[in-house]
């Protein structure tokens, strides 16, 4: 360790006369080469990439010709020479280092161009031990940080994307390059190789069954954002992991931060719930949480009056249909996901609706013409990638003030018809109830714990999230079904609206009729919306009209600890139960359901959470 440290040069201006180039990613190889030979740099170069070069036509001098030494060992020692490193490290002007050049015949190398072995592309494609190890960088890391310390005299370049700028720095500059730009380069070098340690140390932990002695992650800055979750919540940004890629295209608008949260999450739903069902999936998620998830099951004649729906409906339009209209004072300004290729009819649907984006595998071109006009250009529409996998793995991380957390990811755990244990003495389950089981399982997996939702005919109808009391998530989801199915009342079919009443104004007015709790000043205001004033509905409306709902399904994303929850489920017309099991308390809770003459199923797979499932089942890992 030295004990003391010699002044480094200041120049700003530094002109490149001498260039070393040993590059695995030879894109745009010849575009820098051709620009250093107009400016009359020296190139020296090693194996491949001198190779290119000569083939090409562009002058080269191969690193063993300059240092006298052979490239050995598999090409493992080429650049680790003193000639080499000398002329990275040494420092302009410096009376000591100037003598040892000259003595040594050190030529000072004022660029480095190199990019490293592509380890990382080794452990993707599943190359074996052996290979990995092989493509671990050692001269490239080694002259990187040899150039990145030496940065007020040599520039060094780790990325093709960073030629353009530099080829432009030195254009302008008549051949030299500026204190900023390699500095700035220097920092970007050092994160590379940063980056690419952390990436070797995991791996090599990971093959000997054994944790990291230190957990290093690195990310990959995607894009900028607005803000964070408020407008105070500055900088805000997204990142990659390292070696890998978001799971989504920006197509179209700007997302924000609570968009993108929204948007990972739902596509995670509706794709687990495509997988499972095999049939067309949507959901409208607000605030990372669905507040309605559907399959394309065909409408009720009485539905379709309800819903106020279009005639004709092609699979994902009638999915997405169905999930906006479990809640739709909810779904106003949400978040869409779609499990299929987005159609010109659920564009169409979608341009009716007030929301922020969507998400899906793929638009037609009509789909996305129509989208993209949608909020005067600014509608928010991204690409999933069906096929996404996590390069970092299955462990997911989560950062809270100082302390890291870290647990596996689950987002790779699917919950299934042919999961579903019965264990009451009704083992009546219809095919149906066998999918708004899996369906509501699926759906509450991706809300805040403690949860619970009624699904039917493939539809969620009332989902009820983060409550500190199971039960209160059971009565909270419950007074949603009410809700839902008293849309389906003829006194609220046949409310008479005035012609220019709009749409969601009356989707607001017909629930609030139903919820019946207005204020004096409110009640005036909503009652000019009417032709003819409706009469208030009675008791007896909501209990003959709820009477009437059957073989709903209540899933909760834990087990439900008592039979509070079954008691209350009763109100609204549930018939199934559906939950992991492997509470103490399991016998009590399916001794209630034997006495409502419920059909119970266990499925295993406990699905709680207190966070986001960010990138849960995009593939692997995430959060």
């Amino acid at each position: 360790m030295p004990d003391h440290a010699p002044a480094l040069a200041t120049t700003d201006l530094v002109p490149v006369k001498r260039a070393l180039i040993s590059v695995s990613d030879k894109t745009d190889l010849l575009v820098i080469a051709a620009a250093l030979k107009d400016l009359g740099v020296q190139v020296l170069s090693t194996g491949g990439t001198a190779k290119a070069l000569a083939d090409a036509g562009l002058p080269v001098t191969d690193v063993s010709d300059y240092t006298k030494f052979p490239e050995m060992m598999d090409g493992r020692v080429k650049t680790l020479h003193p000639k080499v490193h000398g002329g990275l490290l040494a420092i302009r002007g410096n009376p000591e280092h100037e003598k040892a050049c000259t003595d040594h015949g050190i030529d000072k190398i004022d660029m480095l161009i190199v990019n490293l072995y592509p380890f990382q592309e080794n452990v993707k494609k599943g190359s074996d031990f052996a290979m990995c190890v092989e493509n671990v960088d050692i001269g490239g890391p080694a002259m990187i940080r040899a150039a990145s310390k030496n940065h007020p005299s040599v520039v060094v370049i780790t990325d093709p994307k960073q030629y353009a700028g530099v080829i432009e720095d030195l254009k302008s500059k008549d051949g030299c390059t500026t204190m900023k730009t390699r500095r700035s380069l220097a920092a970007a070098a050092f994160a590379k190789c940063a980056a690419y340690d952390s990436a070797i140390a995991n791996w090599f932990a990971e093959q000997n069954g054994e944790e990291p002695v230190i957990m290093t992650r690195a990310y990959e800055p995607a894009f900028p954002l607005k803000y964070g979750c408020n407008p105070h919540q500055l900088p805000a940004q997204i990142y990659s992991m390292n070696g890998g890629s978001l799971p989504f295209k920006v197509l179209n608008g700007k997302p924000g931060y609570i968009n993108l949260l929204d948007a990972v999450n739902s596509w995670a739903l509706v794709k687990e719930t495509k997988e499972a069902l095999g049939l067309a999936a949507a959901t409208s998620f607000k605030h990372v949480s669905p507040a309605g998830a559907a399959v394309a099951i065909p409408l009720t004649d009485v539905e379709k009056l309800a819903y106020e729906a279009p005639a004709d409906l092609s699979p994902s339009a009638l999915a997405y249909l169905r999930a906006r209209n479990a809640d739709p004072m909810c779904s106003f300004g949400d978040w869409a996901a779609l499990s299929d290729v987005v159609d010109e009819q659920t564009a169409m649907y979608l341009k009716t609706e007030v929301a922020d984006g969507i998400i899906a595998p793929g638009y037609t071109p009509e789909a996305l013409k129509i989208l993209g006009a949608k909020k005067s250009g600014g509608f928010i529409i991204l690409e999933a990638d069906p096929n996404f996998k996590n390069v970092a793995g299955m462990q997911d991380f989560r950062e809270i003030s100082g302390c890291v957390f870290s647990q596996r990811g689950h987002g790779d755990k699917i919950i299934t018809p042919e999961m579903l244990r019965i264990t009451t003495k009704n083992t009546n389950l219809t095919e149906m109830a066998k999918k708004d089981c899996v369906l509501a399982s699926i759906a509450v997996k991706y809300t805040q714990s403690n949860s619970v939702g009624f699904a039917i005919n493939g539809m969620m109808i009332g989902v009820g999230a983060g409550q500190q009391s199971r039960v209160d998530c059971v009565k909270l989801a419950g007074r949603k079904v009410r809700t839902w199915w008293m849309r389906q009342h003829p006194k609220v079919l046949n409310l008479k609206f005035k012609p220019d009443v709009k749409r969601q104004a009356r989707v607001n007015a017909r629930v609030r009729y139903i919820e019946g709790d207005m204020t004096e000043i409110e009640m005036k205001a909503w009652a000019e919306q009417f032709e003819v004033v409706p009469e208030p509905l009675a008791p007896s409306d909501y209990e003959e009209h709820m009477a009437k709902l059957t073989d709903v399904t209540l899933s909760s994303d834990a087990f439900f600890p008592f039979r509070d929850s079954i008691d209350v489920a009763t109100r609204y017309g549930v018939k199934f139960i559906a939950q992991p099991g492997g509470s103490v308390q399991d016998e009590g809770v399916t001794a209630a359901c034997d006495q409502y003459d419920m059909v119970q199923v266990h499925h295993g797979m406990a699905s709680s959470t207190t966070e986001p499932h960010i990138l849960a089942a995009l593939g692997q890992g995430g959060r």
